[in-house]
């Protein structure tokens, strides 16, 4: 069976009150139209196309990097005139399935079901049933329970108003017979639009028949109109997230708070506190505990790792045995060996470190490279940049390196080398020895404090 998957996603959205298109707002930082693209790529045998209208040249290039077929509808005249724009890409005998840009939850299980109903004979819808399904088309039954068509809201009589299972416009069809139908829309309704809905009772007069079936949750169904549905719908999908990574094994200290904006795999017995935020892909180890607080972005944290509150780890490597934070910031392309301590309101970027070193108070380590068992005292500060270009720090084996010291590079401090706290070093310095760079202490014994003046 080919399928032929059209997605419409040209509305304007003016109730999200944005310059930007309605299918370009994001849950988990993915727009709504990818993450409806991303399921309809799953999939097998399918080729997905795009009807776009409103802010045209943002959907393109925001979605440039996917493989779909775009066609624009010009004027916004309903959704049967949003199906007709991409009839060039239907067959006679493909099955055609009809999906919706900001309508971004629906599940494969939920399609692969909906799919499995067609036939040249059989039209299969989505129904949804609600207890207050106002703004939905309302199906109608006739005898023996069979769909016979759909009113929508606004053409809905008192009757029809009161029936509870409402129209996802979620269908599966022959291609065919899609075809013909589409060529014989009216717009003579309330809104004088092409309504796809009316398909229905073309379908029911053509002799076929309508399969109906449901969603398991309700959420895969709903759609985006204005912020609120966004925040709604966000944190439907971020607890959906959270249940899996339960399911797997991971203790959340609280589901409700917490946020997968992207990938993550995760080993045994990783412990996640409240307000942690993934970005990216990352990738934790087993015995992993983060605090509560942290950012993680394109982070692979290896066994054993503690990362404390208030820490970011941005496209970083961490070792097994580490621990990070409070309060740390680790860079990109900065990369920790096993056993490495980053402590609180340290920044460590585009370094690497070596076994059982610590980096442990309020210092600034860029563009270095640190040995193994090395102790960097707090404050220090690699002083990489010279307004132009950056030069590196190389920090060999068993260094220790007072507080307040700062390196300015390019510089080499040798191995098992000591740097007197409150430095500033300039050249390389030998190994085994103590180098350091001080200003004679003075005391003045006649010295007078300064007295406030009277006035």
């Amino acid at each position: 069976m080919t399928i032929k998957t059209i997605i419409l996603a040209a509305g304007q959205g003016t109730r999200m009150r944005s310059a930007k298109p309605k299918v370009l707002h994001k849950i988990a930082e993915k727009s709504l139209l990818e993450h409806v693209c991303a399921m309809s790529s799953q999939l097998t045998d399918n080729q997905t196309v795009v009807v776009y209208g409103h802010g045209g040249e943002q959907v393109l290039t925001e979605l440039a990097h996917l493989d779909l077929n775009w066609v624009e509808q010009v004027e916004q005249l309903g959704t049967g005139h949003a199906v007709q724009q991409a009839v060039t890409y239907i067959d006679d005998d493909d099955t055609v399935l009809i999906l919706y840009g900001d309508v971004p939850l629906l599940k494969l299980a939920t399609v692969e079901k909906l799919l499995a109903d067609v036939k040249s004979d059989v039209l299969s819808l989505l129904t949804v049933t609600l207890d207050n399904p106002f703004g939905y088309g309302r199906i109608i039954r006739g005898a023996q329970n069979k769909v016979t068509r759909i009113v929508e809201q606004k053409d809905a009589n008192d009757i029809e108003q009161l029936i509870n299972e409402g129209n996802t416009g979620i269908l599966a069809v022959n291609g065919g017979c899609l075809k013909n139908w589409l060529n014989n829309l009216q717009s003579n309704n309330a809104q004088q639009e092409y309504y796809l809905t009316d398909v229905i009772e073309m379908a029911v007069a053509d002799g076929v028949s309508i399969a109906t079936s449901q969603p398991t949750e309700v959420s895969e169904v709903l759609g985006i109109n204005n912020r609120q549905q966004l925040s709604e719908l966000e944190r439907v999908y971020q607890y959906q997230q959270a249940e899996r990574l339960m399911e797997a094994g991971v203790t959340l200290r609280d589901p409700k708070r917490f946020d997968l904006r992207g990938t993550l795999t995760t080993g045994e017995d990783v412990e996640i506190d409240i307000n942690v935020i993934f970005e990216g892909n990352n990738i934790l180890g087993n015995n992993v505990v983060i605090g509560a607080n942290c950012l993680l972005r394109d982070a692979v944290i290896a066994d054993n790792v503690e990362i404390l509150a208030n820490s970011i780890i941005d496209n970083a490597r961490v070792g097994a045995g580490s621990r990070i934070g409070p309060f740390a910031r680790l860079r990109p392309q900065a990369e920790l060996a096993d056993n490495v301590h980053i402590g609180n309101f340290v920044e460590f970027k585009k370094s690497q470190i070596a076994s059982g070193s610590k980096v442990n108070h309020l210092s600034y380590i860029g563009d270095a490279i640190i040995g193994s068992g090395v102790n960097i005292g707090a404050g220090t500060i690699t002083c990489n940049y010279d307004g132009v270009n950056k030069f590196q720090t190389i920090i060999e084996d068993g260094a220790f390196i007072g507080s307040d010291t700062q390196l300015i590079a390019p510089v080499t401090v040798g191995k098992n080398a000591t740097i007197g706290a409150g430095s500033t070093i300039t050249k390389n310095t030998p190994e085994n020895q103590l180098t350091l760079t001080r200003s004679k202490q003075l005391s003045i014994a006649a010295w007078q404090r300064p007295l406030k003046k009277e006035e």
